[in-house]
């Protein structure tokens, strides 16, 4: 297992959130879920994307963005938030091990006070005119990014 964590803020769509922990499981990151969630996390969907690896997840459940913010200020972790808002390309980032990668929600992202609160900001580059990469897609490119720096290098 990596020290290396990511944060869901207030996810929308629980097939992403499913897929997302099922990488967790196989990659062996812990993930982060800030309440509220857009969905119960019992939904059947989640369920349906995260097969049976839900269970071999490390899933932290915080009921409030404040929470998730106190923890954080206890553990030293930087936030890096994947944003289409940043100017850093995340294959030009300096990753560490425990970093604390932060993904928005599929609607909205993440509101201002959130996106002060990041150490650093990452993007993934698209071709012009395209709007945003799907929340589990660009988790696991970014996340593969970072592991490759601070685990597998």
């Amino acid at each position: 297992m990596t020290n290396l964590r990511l944060a869901l803020y207030q996810p929308d769509i629980p097939g992403n959130t499913g897929t997302i922990l099922r990488l967790a499981a196989c990659l062996g990151f812990a993930v982060d879920l800030i309440e509220p969630a857009g969905f119960d996390i019992s939904d059947r969907n989640l369920k349906r994307a995260g097969m049976d690896y839900i269970a071999a997840a490390a899933l932290t459940r915080h009921v409030s963005w404040d929470r998730f913010d106190a923890w954080r200020a206890t553990t030293s972790r930087r936030l890096i938030l994947a944003s289409t808002k940043a100017a850093d390309r995340y294959i030009d980032f300096t990753f560490r091990s425990d970093d604390i990668l932060l993904f928005g929600r599929e609607s909205a992202g993440v509101p201002d006070q959130v996106h002060e609160k990041a150490d650093g900001r990452v993007l993934i580059p698209m071709v012009e005119g395209q709007r945003s990469i799907n929340v589990a897609v660009s988790a696991a490119m970014i996340v593969g990014e970072a592991m490759r720096q601070t685990v597998w290098a």
